[in-house]
């Protein structure tokens, strides 16, 4: 979460392959960034690592998109919301590894 990669993917994944209802996956995944991310957060504070304007835009946009994303949630078919979620976790691992591949790569040749 402190990297910005997202949990409700994982999340919703994991809660599938328990054979629970996908359902449970947005509170369990809400719970636990709310539980996380202001222990996370501490050492990004510390650092000065982050943009103050951008942390104040996204704490005040985020209030009302976590109610339209429940709202979604909550409202659309789990097969299909299970395709969006897979199709995204497939571009996220592969981002990533063409990302990781690249730093490979600029470390060798330095």
């Amino acid at each position: 979460m402190t990297l910005g990669i997202g949990l409700y993917a994982p999340c919703l994944i994991l809660v599938s392959l328990l054979g629970m209802t996908p359902g449970a996956a947005f509170p369990i995944m809400m719970g636990s960034c709310a539980f996380l991310m202001p222990i996370g957060g501490v050492r990004f504070m510390k650092e000065g690592s982050y943009s103050l304007p951008a942390a104040l835009v996204m704490s005040v946009a985020g209030l009302p998109a976590v109610l339209v994303a429940a709202y979604l949630v909550v409202s659309m078919n789990m097969d299909k919301l299970r395709w969006v979620v897979l199709f995204v976790v497939i571009y996220t691992a592969i981002m990533m590894l063409r990302s990781a591949m690249r730093e490979r790569t600029q470390l060798v040749r330095a």
